[in-house]
């Protein structure tokens, strides 16, 4: 069993499989999991964390596995009666998930830390591990799109289904915010860090944009290695590719090394990419596609062992 502590920078879905392989066969003590908080929003009066939501979902097991966010076999009564009042909801909030919301809504006007509050529901939930947001302040993606101007990042996502083009991407508020002292030290005492294989534009790069926390992790002489969020050439799943496409980046796996070039030392791709060439850095090609969950413990036994050798 891998022993060493590990520190994993995820989004939802995507990240969230690599998440649960990692759960799964590692010391859940040793496993800190940084997650994307950038599309963090208010909607009805309640703080709306998705990332972080489905990370804490996917480790407890009770994930919806259809869609690999929200709750298993929820209901819906609670949006079925804010349409009957006039309203017309677009995110799809299941009773039970409200729960979530509405204790984190509380908590946070009571004062607690987004981090305090993050390890009050995981631990409640049963989860061993260490789950962190990436900061403890407010900020939230907005994407400039050519059709529709400038949205906030769930409208886009979700509202629109990601199908307008992107022109750019901001972060507002990160100016103002700062890796939270659990996370500063889970980094700080990390023998690896692993980049998940979330979309490293939408997800990652929020992460990265908190002011000090590519300091804090560059400055680790330990493996930091990112895992590639696509497959010749094409995302598993979500806008990975069609945004690299409309902000002018080649879609291959050497751009999002190259992305994540200044924080990395090792790169892992797929074995059907296993010809490309990432040169000035330790690779590793396996077969990263996790359409299932013993698909997900292969991965990340796979991604561990190559960590064990190497440190």
């Amino acid at each position: 069993m891998f022993d060493k502590k590990i520190v994993l920078l995820v989004g939802g879905v995507g990240g969230a499989k690599l998440a649960y392989g990692l759960y799964k066969i590692m010391p859940p003590e040793k496993l800190t999991i940084i997650v994307n908080t950038g599309d963090d929003f208010w909607l009805y009066g309640l703080r709306i964390c998705p990332d972080l939501d489905t990370i804490t979902y996917t480790l407890s097991g009770l994930v919806n596995p259809e869609t690999g966010w929200g709750i298993h076999n929820d209901t819906t009564t609670t949006l079925s009666a804010l349409e009957r009042i006039g309203e017309a909801p677009w995110f799809k909030l299941g009773d039970q998930d409200l729960a979530t919301h509405m204790l984190r809504t509380q908590l946070w006007h009571e004062g607690y830390s987004l981090t305090e509050i993050t390890q009050r529901l995981t631990r409640v939930l049963g989860i061993q591990c260490n789950v962190l947001p990436m900061t403890d302040a407010p900020v939230e993606t907005s994407i400039d799109t050519v059709e529709r101007g400038e949205l906030s990042f769930q409208l886009y996502f979700v509202k629109h289904r990601w199908q307008p083009t992107v022109r750019s991407i901001k972060l507002n508020g990160v100016e103002d915010a700062s890796v939270s002292a659990a996370a500063r030290e889970a980094i700080t005492q990390a023998d690896a860090i692993i980049v998940g294989p979330s979309n490293p534009w939408l997800s990652i790069k929020p992460i990265l944009d908190v002011p000090g926390m590519k300091d804090a992790l560059i400055t680790q002489n330990v493996p930091r290695v990112a895992v590639t969020p696509l497959i010749k050439g094409k995302a598993v799943k979500g806008p990975t590719a069609k945004i690299m496409r409309e902000l002018g980046y080649p879609v291959t796996i050497t751009t999002v090394a190259e992305t994540y070039r200044d924080i990395i030392n090792g790169f892992v791709l797929d074995q059907r990419d296993a010809d490309t060439v990432i040169t000035g850095m330790q690779t590793l090609a396996i077969d990263t596609l996790m359409d299932t969950h013993e698909k997900r413990v292969n991965v990340a036994q796979k991604l561990l062992d190559w960590l064990e050798k190497w440190t």
